[in-house]
C-alpha cells in the first residue's frame, strides 16, 4: 500500500553520494523533509527536477527543511550527478529498491520506469503531501515549496 498524506513516514537508512549513512529517524523532530524519488541520474526530466531543487535549496533550508533525492542509482552515479550539476543536497542510493518499495512508489509504463513521487514530511514524521507525476518535474518543486511554506507558517 503506497504511503499517503496523513501516514507516518517509514524509517529508513541509506548512503548518500559521500558514502555517509543518512537515517530518517535522525531527521524527524529536527527538520521538515522533502523526499523525492526519481527514476535515474542524468536523464532529462531527473536533471531538470534536481536542478530546480538545487536552485531553490536555500529557500527550503531557510524554512527549516531538508531536501533528499532517492533513486536506485549507485553511489558513483550519484557522486558524478551531484558534481556535474552542483547539487548540495543528499542523493541517496537505493540500489535494491527497498526504500522505494517501503514507500510504495509506483512504477510507470508497465513498471519499466521507476516512478517520480515527492513526499513532504513534517517534523513529527507525518506525510503532509504526496505528489506523483512522472512527466511534470517542475510540479514537484512547486507543490513541495508550497507545502513546506504552509508547514513552516503553522509552526510560527
Amino acid at each position: 500500500m503506497p504511503i499517503q498524506s496523513g501516514d507516518q513516514c517509514p524509517s529508513f537508512s541509506l548512503l548518500n553520494q559521500h558514502g555517509e549513512l543518512i537515517t530518517s529517524d535522525d531527521l524527524f523532530g529536527k527538520r521538515i523533509l522533502v523526499i523525492y524519488f526519481y527514476p535515474k541520474d542524468d536523464t532529462p526530466g531527473c536533471t531538470k527536477e534536481a536542478c530546480l531543487f538545487r536552485d531553490s535549496y536555500e529557500e527550503f533550508v531557510e524554512l527549516g527543511c531538508e531536501v533528499i533525492g532517492i533513486s536506485s542509482d549507485s553511489l558513483a552515479s550519484h557522486q558524478k550527478f551531484a558534481k556535474t550539476y552542483n547539487l548540495s543536497f543528499p542523493l541517496l542510493a537505493d540500489e535494491k529498491g527497498t526504500v522505494r518499495k517501503l514507500f510504495g512508489v509506483p512504477g510507470n509504463l508497465f513498471g519499466l520506469i521507476p516512478g517520480r513521487v515527492t513526499y513532504i514530511i513534517d517534523k513529527k514524521g507525518i506525510v503532509r503531501e504526496v505528489h506523483n507525476s512522472l512527466m511534470d518535474p517542475a510540479g514537484h518543486l512547486s507543490k513541495a515549496l508550497a507545502t513546506v511554506q504552509s508547514i513552516h507558517q503553522e509552526q510560527e
